[in-house]
């Protein structure tokens, strides 16, 4: 496995053409091994991982905690070509209840103050409010994040889920290097207007969720017990019919991967890879055995011929139910 680089947009960082998001370290799919979460970080750091994505807002801390601490423990040469991408702004409650989202210019300092003091750096590499917050316009947001580069915290702006017209919005007020939103085999909605106004305006993608939250990993069974803590339990991709027809697509798209050798997420991870040198897909390894599957896509060359079996498998809007539960797919901006 060779690692190769992208670039987060026109003048961002140079970036591993994968990235690792470690959100499930911490936070929604179930119990996660400390010891074996910090081992999977220092392992994608040997492998050439440079770029990490988190959230103040995983585990309450935790995950910010988490990266702080597998950083603090690495190789110096290792700890210093990480690149560290944080979302910020999502309120929660001590239960863990979701509270909406805040994107006022005083509270995007203080959730600075505290990502910097946790994850142990002195600056974060791209800053993203999670969700639009509807009562604060975008530009007061990225206004207040402009602050932080010219201050030395923040490297580069990033937005997070949302739409083409936000995404304008945003880039009229300061250079934006990256989008994060999902985008998968089977979640192909940014190609409509999303993809083609970031390209328009040189800004890249961070795409989470490219293995559908492990749905489209060649590892998901019908029978698999969720706790109640597992997002997935409540996700609508991943109940009764829905999940069955979803599973269904996968098993297509597993006799493509025999074909050619290969595992059923390497060949969902090569797809992404394949859509563009603007896309960044982030794999969500919580083990060292998931990761070196995960980076084994980096050797998958899928030719025109390929791409085209590959969609005649799984053909875009091929997926039952939504990505998420409606309450929350009413707050996403970028599906408005």
């Amino acid at each position: 496995m060779t690692m190769r680089t992208r670039t987060l947009g026109t003048n961002g960082p140079q970036v591993s053409a994968l990235g690792l998001g470690c959100m499930g370290m911490s936070a929604l799919y179930g119990e996660a091994d400390r010891t074996e979460s910090i081992a999977t970080i220092h392992a994608a750091l040997e492998a050439g991982v440079t770029l990490l994505d988190t959230g103040d807002f995983y585990g309450m801390g935790h995950n910010e905690l988490l990266i702080g601490e597998a950083l603090r423990t690495a190789p110096a040469a290792r700890r210093e070509q990480a690149l560290l991408s944080v979302k910020f702004g999502a309120l929660r409650g001590p239960g863990g209840e979701w509270a909406g989202y805040d994107g006022r210019p005083a509270a995007v300092k203080n959730f600075a103050a505290y990502s910097l003091q946790r994850l142990g750096a002195d600056h974060i590499d791209v800053y993203r409010i999670a969700r639009l917050d509807p009562d604060v316009p975008i530009e007061e947001t990225v206004g207040a994040i402009a602050e932080l580069i010219e201050q030395g915290y923040v490297r580069h702006v990033g937005l997070s889920e949302v739409g083409a017209e936000t995404i304008r919005r945003a880039a009229a007020t300061a250079p934006v290097a990256d989008l994060q939103i999902e985008y998968s085999l089977i979640s192909r909605g940014i190609e409509r207007s999303i993809l083609p106004t970031t390209r328009e305006l040189g800004i890249s993608i961070t795409a989470y969720g490219v293995l559908a939250r492990g749905l489209i990993s060649g590892h998901f069974s019908a029978d698999r017990q969720l706790g109640v803590n597992d997002f997935r339990a409540h996700s609508p991709r991943f109940q009764g019919d829905n999940l069955r027809h979803n599973l269904n697509l996968v098993e297509a798209l597993r006799k493509l991967a025999e074909q050619k050798g290969v595992s059923v997420a390497q060949i969902a991870i090569a797809w992404a890879l394949a859509q563009g040198e603007d896309i960044v897909p982030l794999v969500g390894a919580r083990s060292r055995e998931r990761l070196t599957e995960s980076l084994g896509a980096l050797d998958v060359t899928l030719d025109a011929a390929d791409l085209a079996a590959v969609e005649e498998a799984v053909p875009a809007d091929a997926a039952a139910g939504e990505r998420y539960a409606a309450p929350q797919m009413a707050m996403l901006d970028s599906e408005r």
